[in-house]
């Protein structure tokens, strides 16, 4: 599937937009400050929440669980006991100070958070083992073009697959939000941005972050897709998320107001885009 145009388009705007239609899972609740309760909501299919978001720097650890990481953790119908969330840093180097930050943002948000650190090893022989037991798999932001690579070598792709396909939720920001497509855009060439399309391709379809914030990713989104290099696809805005359930987008969801998503799609020699309106989530601000 990889770079391929074989990609199915994205989905009729009937199903983004029905009030009655299947949601990711019903909205937690906030309790005293940062934790919050996680519903039984199973992911009883393959579920993936791509974004351009989730980290937040408030309260009294340098980074915190924003609405979005806290979604992702819904969305694996977690009751009974503490969730159990993967961070995988590879992207950004495997930097064991972010990873410090993530835990302490674990255990603000009564989560139990491991490391799936690649540098300058892994940390356990089982990968698969120490996937399947998480309850999320959350990717960092950083050089994706260097994660595809590292995961490569070191066989991750087929890990994630087959986490994703017994319902572990797969989740992630930028770099961790394109490579379960066919590819996108990236800086990991340089500060001109330039295709990517050896993503894992889980999701059969192009991807753009930072679709707001970044003045070259929507133009050559566009270029990419109205000339054949990318199948359709769809894009977030800084602070939105993708649900997808199987390899079908259920809904977009916002940690920020007034942000978007929007679907691209193949036109004769053009990219058409169309703006999709997504649900605020519970501490969105």
């Amino acid at each position: 599937m990889r770079g391929s145009r074989e990609a199915s388009s994205p989905p009729h705007r009937r199903r983004l937009e029905e009030p009655g239609g299947r949601r990711g899972g019903r909205r937690g609740r906030r309790r005293g400050g940062r934790r919050a309760s996680f519903p039984r909501v199973p992911a009883d299919e393959p579920t993936i929440l791509a974004t351009s978001g989730g980290f937040r720097r408030e309260g009294r650890t340098d980074l915190s669980f924003g609405p979005l990481v806290l979604h992702a953790i819904e969305l694996a119908g977690v009751a009974g006991r503490r969730p159990k969330l993967c961070h995988v840093g590879t992207a950004m180097g495997d930097q064991r100070w972010l990873n410090a930050m993530v835990d302490d943002a674990g255990r603000a948000a009564g989560v139990d958070v491991v490391h799936l650190n690649l540098f300058s090893m892994p940390p356990v022989d089982d990968i698969a083992g120490l996937v399947m037991d998480q309850d999320v798999v959350w990717v960092g932001g950083g050089s994706v073009a260097n994660l595809l690579a590292v995961w490569e070598v070191h066989g991750i792709g087929p890990v994630m697959r087959a986490a994703w396909e017994a319902g572990v939720v797969l989740a992630g920001v930028s770099a961790g939000s394109l490579c379960w497509h066919v590819g996108g855009t990236t800086d990991s060439f340089g500060p001109e941005l330039r295709p990517l399309t050896n993503g894992l391709g889980f999701l059969p379809y192009a991807n753009g972050v930072h679709y707001d914030s970044e003045e070259q990713r929507r133009p050559l989104l566009h270029r990419l897709i109205a000339d054949g290099t990318l199948p359709d696809g769809y894009a977030t805005d800084d602070g939105v998320g993708l649900v997808y359930r199987g390899t079908t987008l259920a809904e977009a969801v916002t940690e920020v107001p007034g942000k978007g998503a929007y679907a691209v799609r193949r036109t004769g020699d053009r990219a058409v885009e169309e703006r999709i309106e997504p649900r605020a989530l519970p501490g969105a601000s």
